[in-house]
């Protein structure tokens, strides 16, 4: 379980940065580009995936 929400988290940050970083105008490419709804929900992905990771490190095995 804990290799899953590791597995999770991490994805999760890894999309959020690229979202946030789309929504914010600094990742040109793709539909989302300039939109600050990505950026919104990049940063809420990020944070998810933070706060995954963080309860995979505590978790026992």
């Amino acid at each position: 379980m804990r290799i899953v929400l590791r597995i999770i988290g991490v994805v999760l940050v890894l999309f959020g940065v690229i979202w946030f970083f789309q929504g914010i105008n600094l990742l040109p490419g793709s539909f989302m580009t300039g939109q600050i709804k990505w950026a919104y929900n990049g940063g809420i992905a990020v944070v998810v995936g933070v706060a995954l990771l963080v309860a995979a490190r505590r978790k026992r095995a």
